[in-house]
């Protein structure tokens, strides 16, 4: 029994430790540096539009083969308006397919012009390219 431990001691030094843990933080904590203005950008220049000048190969007039000109017409036009004629023709006998709108049916004068029972709208210019001079 020669030796005696004096618990009581390492208490109120753990004790004094968290409290200066506790402490520590709010000492560390900086406020947050001011922010700095930001310089106004420049007011954006707008540019002018200008209007879309027509592509000259579009708008010359090309002949329609005979088979072509049984569903445009024997007048020369540009290709842009060859597509949009057909267009009407196909709208007005009501040839689009139902199930699939991408489908064109051939009724008897597109017939010789596709070749085939039915086409994609897609092909149409490639086919139309065929058939004008």
């Amino acid at each position: 029994m020669a030796k005696t431990i004096k618990k009581a001691a390492p208490k109120k030094v753990a004790k004094k430790a968290v409290k200066a843990a506790k402490a520590a933080p709010k000492k560390v904590a900086k406020k947050a540096a001011p922010k700095k203005v930001a310089k106004k950008a420049a007011p954006k220049k707008v540019a002018k539009k200008t209007a879309r000048k027509p592509n000259a190969a579009f708008m010359a007039p090309l002949t329609p083969s005979a088979t072509l000109a049984g569903v445009i017409g024997p007048k020369p036009l540009p290709r842009t308006e060859v597509i949009k004629k057909i267009w009407e023709y196909i709208k007005k006998n009501n040839l689009q397919d139902k199930v699939n709108k991408r489908m064109i049916n051939a009724d008897a004068k597109l017939k010789p012009l596709f070749g085939k029972d039915q086409i994609s709208m897609f092909d149409l210019a490639k086919i139309v390219s065929k058939h004008v001079s």
